[in-house]
């Protein structure tokens, strides 16, 4: 088994605690990993006067792989989102969230597996707007109306929702290689192209051409957002692979999760062209922090997702057995996981994992 490094990016919050526990079972698993670890959020701040210093990009630049635990953006301080910055800066183009039944959960439904699949870059996200009464707003405002698109009220703020066919493209393909490479069956386009004709119609119309390519290996379909947000809570077995643009896929992303037992269980990944970011997608619940209440479940198995990226899939499979036979168990359930099921014995942070990797050992 070859040695990989890997930027650790603990973060703040609960975030030290949560990345104490992945390194342990990460280790348990076999991989050969070489931490070197990055600082990001309150930590970088205080060292640095920044939550995202350079030093940090140009680890990840360097290892190509990090792994993050949860940041704390301050409010009001005029500090952007670390996640939204390292997405820019790596250009990070897709967000995977994979949402998965885990076993001895009271969930309604007992037989999700599906990905969503993100675009990451653009949309309503790609943070082009103009405040309310400024000149900018007034001058598009004239331009709408002078080119016959529309009118836009006077007092309006204005967001730029932009989706190329180059992105479209590029996140389509994407969902259609991943599910050839994990053998999957269908990938969803998920849209509003009845209404909004001119970008989520042009997301569309790529997703049609770019499924042409995949005929016979990966069935197609796509869904209006609404429907498919009706669809999803409904009957969500009939989903596998979905794409979205970026604001739908947010949304829909933290939607999957609820179905599957919350953020807490949730893994994550931001995949670029030459580097990669996998990250626990929940908050760094600094009310918790250094208490032992946390639940390091949902980076865990964003560590399993990276040691697919590195071609440690043995190691990841085996990541994934354990937590799913020490949640079947359900002797050994952090305080979030309890509340979820009839009740009992609730375990700390290092009592889970320690119950992680006893399983881990005792497959080796």
């Amino acid at each position: 088994m070859a040695q990989h490094t890997v930027t650790l990016i603990p973060g703040d919050g609960i975030g030290p605690e949560i990345s104490e526990a992945m390194r342990a079972v990460v280790a348990a698993s076999g991989a050969d990993i070489a931490w070197e670890q990055a600082e990001a959020g309150l930590p970088a701040i205080e060292q640095y006067g920044t939550p995202l210093p350079a030093s940090t990009i140009e680890a990840v630049h360097k290892n190509k792989v990090a792994i993050k635990g949860p940041v704390t953006t301050p409010v009001g301080t005029g500090f952007r989102s670390v996640n939204v910055a390292l997405r820019k800066e790596l250009k990070l183009y897709a967000n995977v969230r994979p949402a998965r039944t885990l076993p001895g959960l009271p969930n309604r439904f007992t037989d999700v597996d599906m990905v969503i699949v993100r675009e990451n870059t653009e949309d309503l996200y790609a943070g082009i707007e103009c405040e309310q009464g400024s000149p900018a707003a007034a001058h598009l405002a004239r331009v709408i109306e002078q080119e016959g698109l529309g009118t836009i009220a006077p007092d309006a703020g204005i967001s730029v929702k932009p989706i190329s066919v180059s992105a479209s493209r590029d996140i389509v393909r994407y969902a259609f290689d991943y599910a050839v490479s994990q053998g999957r069956s269908k990938v969803t386009a998920v849209h509003k192209a009845n209404i909004m004709k001119h970008s989520d119609g042009l997301f569309l119309r790529v997703a049609r051409e770019v499924a042409r390519e995949y005929e016979g290996r990966v069935a197609f379909e796509d869904r209006i957002v609404d429907a498919f947000c009706m669809n999803i809570v409904t009957n969500p077995s009939q989903f596998d692979v979905v794409v979205l643009p970026n604001l739908y896929g947010d949304i829909v992303s933290d939607l999957a999760a609820g179905l599957v037992g919350g953020l807490g269980i949730a893994p994550g990944a931001n995949i670029g062209r030459e580097e990669a970011v996998f990250e626990a997608v929940h908050g760094s619940a600094p009310d918790i922090a250094g208490q032992g209440k946390a639940n390091p479940t949902a980076l865990i198995l964003s560590a399993a997702m990276m040691l697919d990226y590195l071609g440690e899939m043995d190691a990841a499979a085996a990541i994934r057995e354990a937590i799913e036979a020490v949640f079947s168990e359900g002797r050994t359930l952090t305080a979030d996981i309890r509340a979820m099921s009839q009740g009992g014995a609730v375990a700390s942070t290092k009592e889970f994992t320690a119950a992680v990797v006893e399983k881990l050992q005792t497959r080796r």
